[in-house]
C-alpha cells in the first residue's frame, strides 16, 4: 500500500477450500499483492460433501472478503474464477457499499464509484419446496435481550440448537452464561481472522466499522447445512432498518445487515444457491439445492416489544448483558458486568424501564449503578431520544425511545425521589416536543409495526 494513497488498487477474491474432515473453510484473498487468509472451523463430517455446503462456503466466500476489502478500500474488486448471477452482483455490491456506508462515512471516503468485475452465470431454478416436517431451526445467540426472546418463542414450534461463533480458544462470558440458561444444544464456529488485521495501524491499513452480522448469518446458514437443520432464525427487530443518519443523500446504517433490505436480498441470494456455471468452477449445473429458509423472526417487532417480552424471562435477568465492554477482544480489557456508562447500557435500561421495577434494574445494574439514575448520563439519553446525534450502535429508534421514557415515568415506582429525577426531566422534555408520542402510540409500538418473512411453519 501507498501511505500516499491508502485506497490501493485491487481487491481480488482468490479461493476457498473447505475440508470435510477437518471441518474446516479457509478462504483467500490479496490486495495489491498482499494475501489474507480466513479460517473458519465446524463440525465435521459427510454433509460438506454436498452441493448445498458447497453454495453456503461460497456465500461465506463472498462475504467475509469485506474485512479485508477495507484495509484499503480500493475502487475495483475481482472476483477471479468466482461467478455471479446479477442478482448476487447487485446483493455483493449493495453489501459493501452500504455495509461499509459507516466504515466510509468515518473516513471520509466516497465508494460510490465501486465496481466489481466477475464473470457472468445463469441463476437456476429454484429448489423444490421441503415436505411438511418436524422443524429444526438454529439461532445465532449473543446474549442479548432480542435473541433470548426469539429463543423462547422458536422452541415452542421447532427443534432449536443455537449457534455462536468466536475466536479459537476464546468464549465470552456474556453469552455462555445465558446460553446456559436456555438449556439448548450450541453449535459452534470458529472464526480466526488474518493476523494481519490485528496489526492494521502498524501496517497502515483504514480501519472501522464491517457488516458483521451479514459474515455472521453466511457462516450461520452452512452451520445449518451441516446440521441438517431447516432455518436460520435470526433476531433483527424493526428499529434496525432505520439508518443512523443521512450522509450527502445517502443512509447511512450502523445496523445495515441487521436491516429489512439485507434480509430481502440475503434470502433471494440463499435460496438460489449459486449460479448455472460449467463444471471447470465452483459451482453446480440443474436445480438449486435446498437451502435452509434465513429470517428475523423480530422483523414486524419493535425494541419497546422485546423490552416487554423479555421483563417476563426472569430466570435470564441475572445473566444477560449487552455492554459492549464485555465483547472487547482482548481479555484483560473485558468486563464481567454492566459497564453502566456506554450507550448500549443506557438504552436497554431504558428500553426496560417501562417494564421492570427500578428495584429489579438496580440489581442488574448493581456493580456501576442504573444509568437512569446518573445524572452526567443526561446527554446519551438526550442523543436516543434525538436531541442529539444518534449513536452508532445498535440501539433502537427514536420514537420508541421517547415512548420508553414516557411509559416507565408513569410507573408508580418511578413518579419520584432523587433516582427519579433524570428520567422525570427527559418526560417532562419529551412531552413538549410536537412529535412525542401519545398513549395510542406507545401502545401501537406494542403490536406488529411492518412486514416480516417469516414462514408459516415458525409464526
Amino acid at each position: 500500500m501507498n501511505p500516499a494513497n491508502p485506497r490501493g488498487r485491487v481487491f481480488r477474491y482468490l479461493s476457498y477450500l473447505a475440508d470435510a474432515e477437518s471441518g474446516s473453510l479457509t478462504c483467500r484473498y490479496e490486495l495489491d499483492g498482499r494475501e489474507f487468509a480466513e479460517r473458519f472451523t465446524l463440525p465435521p463430517g459427510p454433509r460438506w460433501d454436498t452441493e448445498a455446503a458447497r453454495a453456503a462456503a461460497r456465500l461465506v466466500f463472498l462475504l467475509a472478503g469485506v474485512s479485508y476489502y477495507k484495509t484499503a478500500a480500493p475502487p475495483v474488486i475481482d472476483l477471479s474464477q468466482t461467478a455471479l448471477t446479477e442478482a448476487e452482483l447487485v446483493f455483493l455490491r449493495e453489501f459493501y457499499l452500504q455495509g461499509l456506508g459507516e466504515f466510509a462515512y468515518r473516513n471520509h471516503l466516497d465508494l460510490t464509484s465501486l465496481r466489481i468485475e466477475a464473470r457472468r452465470g445463469q441463476a437456476r431454478e429454484p429448489a423444490r419446496p421441503e415436505p411438511a416436517g418436524q422443524r429444526r431451526a438454529l439461532v445465532p445467540f449473543g446474549g442479548g435481550i432480542d435473541s433470548i426472546v426469539v429463543v423462547e418463542r422458536v422452541r415452542r414450534l421447532a427443534d432449536t440448537a443455537l449457534f455462536v461463533v468466536n475466536r479459537p480458544g476464546d468464549r465470552f462470558d456474556a453469552i455462555e452464561a445465558p446460553a446456559a440458561v436456555t438449556g439448548l444444544p450450541i453449535v459452534r464456529a470458529e472464526r480466526e481472522i488474518d493476523p494481519q488485521l490485528l496489526r492494521s495501524a502498524e501496517l497502515g491499513f483504514l480501519n472501522g466499522h464491517v457488516p458483521v452480522t451479514g459474515i455472521l448469518s453466511a457462516i450461520a446458514v452452512l452451520a445449518a447445512v451441516l446440521e441438517d437443520r431447516d432455518a436460520v432464525v435470526m433476531s433483527n427487530e424493526w428499529s434496525a432498518s432505520v439508518p443512523t443518519l443521512e450522509y450527502q443523500g445517502h443512509p447511512v446504517n450502523h445496523q445495515f445487515s441487521k436491516s429489512d433490505v439485507f434480509e430481502a436480498a440475503f434470502r433471494d441470494v440463499v435460496a438460489s444457491g449459486g449460479p448455472s456455471v460449467s463444471a471447470d468452477t465452483d459451482i453446480g449445473t440443474g436445480a438449486a439445492p435446498r437451502m435452509p429458509e434465513y429470517f428475523s423472526w423480530l422483523r414486524d417487532r419493535t425494541e419497546l416489544w422485546v423490552g416487554r417480552e423479555f421483563a417476563a424471562l426472569e430466570q435470564y435477568h441475572g445473566s444477560f448483558r449487552s455492554c459492549n465492554k464485555a465483547f472487547y477482544s482482548e481479555k484483560a480489557r473485558r468486563l464481567d458486568h454492566w459497564c453502566g456508562q456506554c450507550d448500549k447500557c443506557c438504552f436497554i435500561d431504558l428500553i426496560l424501564a417501562p417494564f421492570l421495577p427500578a428495584g429489579a434494574l438496580r440489581r442488574i445494574f448493581a456493580v456501576t449503578g442504573e444509568p437512569l439514575e446518573d445524572a452526567a448520563l443526561a446527554g446519551k439519553f438526550r442523543a436516543l431520544l434525538g436531541a442529539g446525534a444518534k449513536p452508532f450502535e445498535c440501539v433502537g429508534e427514536v420514537s420508541e425511545c421517547r415512548a420508553a421514557v414516557l411509559l416507565a415515568a408513569r410507573r408508580d415506582d418511578r413518579a419520584d425521589g432523587a433516582g427519579s429525577a433524570l428520567l422525570q426531566e427527559l418526560a417532562v422534555e419529551v412531552t413538549g416536543w410536537p412529535d412525542a408520542p401519545s398513549a395510542t402510540d406507545a401502545a401501537a409500538m406494542l403490536t406488529p409495526v411492518a412486514a416480516n418473512f417469516i414462514p408459516a411453519g415458525y409464526r
